[in-house]
Order: structure tokens, then C-alpha cells, then sequence
């Protein structure tokens, strides 16, 4: 049998209530984008029984798969393995509250199909609609106005959980990436550019899951990890 043309990788820790919307929300649209595509939930070590829900969902449709880790691993490491195991050529991820308006992964594919190394969903572009508290608003554009500053990106939202990559180009830059949880999508487009990569930044509607909020230290730490990746790239040359 082929393999599929697209994998989407689902991440998810203790999201049993998404997951339940999620699952049939995502086949639905896939199969119309691809005749040939994949879904692999990347389970994080949950205790909420999301595990049970993707196997019993995945008994009645054969392209759902699970990726189950005993232990928490961070979301980093789950999308690093879940991209290593994906069949696709062409891999794209999104977040299982789908915050993201599920209308635009045509667009997210079709980028990569066009040639596009890398594809981004973008909440800080002039054109996007978004809804969130003024903290939240706040604190992304001021943590994306310090990655463009510091480590020379190009991108204006590098941490919408809604991308995609041509798998064989991504593979070559995984295993440089060092983070492991939430800076991670912003390592890999930031040393992807530096790769010479093709990027498209699009903008998109986006509304703001449950329960998301901002806390002094994910700010602190977001911040250490922009210094930290500087010193990386310009002093250790990694």
C-alpha cells in the first residue's frame, strides 16, 4: 500500500473533551484535501483516559492512530517522535482545541504542496481575526517582537500551534532543536529560516481555547529561552 500524502499530528495531554470534537472534525476535512492521509494523536501521558477515547475512535476509522507515551515527555519530544513516525511527505499539526479555524488547512497543505518548506497560521498579521483577553494580546506581541529582535525571524506569530512541513526537509533540522515543550515551534521556524527554508505566514481566525491563560513565569520563561537560543546560534555556533 502507498503511504499517505499528508499526515496530521494531533497533540494532545489530558484533552478528552477537545479530542471528542477533534477526531471527526479533522477526518472530515482532511478527506476533503487529500484522498490519502493520516491522523496520529501524539498522547503525551494523560490520566484523563484520552488515550481510550483515540482507540476506540480509531476501531471504526483505520487512518487515526495513537502515539502513547507512559510518561510526560513535553510537547516538543511528543511532535519530534509523532514527525519521525508520520508516513506523509507532507506533515502538518494543529492544536486539539482547534483554535484555529479549520478552514484554512487547505491552505496550510496546499502551501507545501506549492513548494513551501514550512507553512505557518499566523494571529498577528494585519488580515487575522482573533479573539483573546488584552493579556494575552499583549504578552504574544511582545514575546514575537523580541524573536524577530533577537534571532533575526521574519515570521510575525511564531507560536500558533498550526503548521506544516515537507517531511524530508524538516527531519534534517529536528535534531537541532533543544526544546522540548512550548518554545519548540519557535526554534524550528527560527532555524529553519536560518536553513535557507521557504516559509509562508498566513493570517487566519483563530478564538482562544479554554482555560488559556498567561502566567509571569511562561513570560520569564519564554524569555530565558529567546536568550537562551541567541547564545546557541552566535556563541556556541549550534
Amino acid at each position: 500500500m502507498a503511504p499517505p500524502e499528508v499526515t496530521a499530528i494531533i497533540p494532545v495531554y489530558n484533552d478528552r473533551e477537545s479530542l471528542e470534537r477533534a477526531l471527526p472534525a479533522s477526518v472530515g476535512i482532511l478527506s476533503t484535501i487529500s484522498p490519502s492521509f493520516e491522523i496520529i494523536v501524539a498522547e503525551d501521558g494523560s490520566t484523563d483516559g484520552s488515550a481510550a477515547i483515540v482507540e476506540a475512535f480509531s476501531r471504526t476509522e483505520s487512518r487515526v492512530r495513537l502515539l502513547h507515551s507512559d510518561k510526560r515527555q513535553g510537547r516538543g519530544r511528543a511532535l519530534n517522535r509523532a514527525i519521525r513516525e508520520a508516513q506523509g511527505s507532507i506533515v502538518c499539526y494543529f492544536d486539539v482545541d482547534l483554535a484555529t479555524d479549520m478552514q484554512h488547512l487547505p491552505e496550510l497543505i496546499g502551501a507545501i504542496r506549492d513548494g513551501y518548506d514550512m507553512a505557518t497560521g499566523s494571529r498577528l498579521m494585519p488580515d487575522s481575526d482573533i479573539v483573546r483577553t488584552g493579556g494575552r494580546e499583549i504578552a504574544s506581541r511582545s514575546y514575537n517582537f523580541l524573536v524577530r529582535l533577537f534571532l533575526s525571524s521574519t515570521i510575525f506569530d511564531h507560536q500558533c500551534g498550526f503548521k506544516a512541513f515537507n517531511r524530508e526537509r524538516i527531519l534534517t533540522i529536528i535534531p537541532t532543536v533543544r526544546d522540548t515543550h512550548w518554545f519548540w515551534d519557535t526554534e524550528l521556524l527560527v532555524r529553519g529560516q536560518r536553513k535557507g527554508f521557504r516559509v509562508k505566514e498566513f493570517a487566519v481566525r483563530w478564538r482562544a481555547g479554554k482555560g488559556t491563560t498567561v502566567k509571569a513565569k511562561d513570560i520569564f520563561s519564554m524569555g530565558r529561552a529567546i536568550l537562551r537560543l541567541w547564545w546557541q546560534i552566535h556563541v556556541s555556533k549550534d
